[in-house]
């Protein structure tokens, strides 16, 4: 999962370790290898290069929106 842009449900930092507790891993660079680019305000180059890899990408909303889902 790659973070991109301003966040403002939380920090970057606080994103990436919520990740990384669900047993994800986090990285900078977005690869034909990133399953998921979660982006806020601004987010530049990595959105881009996401959608031209077709990496699946989520709104800030939508990756907050699925983290409070109850798991199965």
């Amino acid at each position: 999962m790659v973070f991109t842009g301003t966040l403002s449900h939380m920090t970057r930092e606080e994103a990436q370790k919520k990740v990384r507790a669900l047993g994800a891993k986090v990285t900078n660079s977005v690869s034909s290898s990133t399953d998921y680019v979660v982006y806020g305000t601004d987010p530049g180059s990595k959105l881009k290069k996401a959608k031209e890899l077709g990496v699946k990408v989520l709104t800030e909303e939508e990756w907050v929106h699925l983290l409070r889902q109850p798991s199965q």
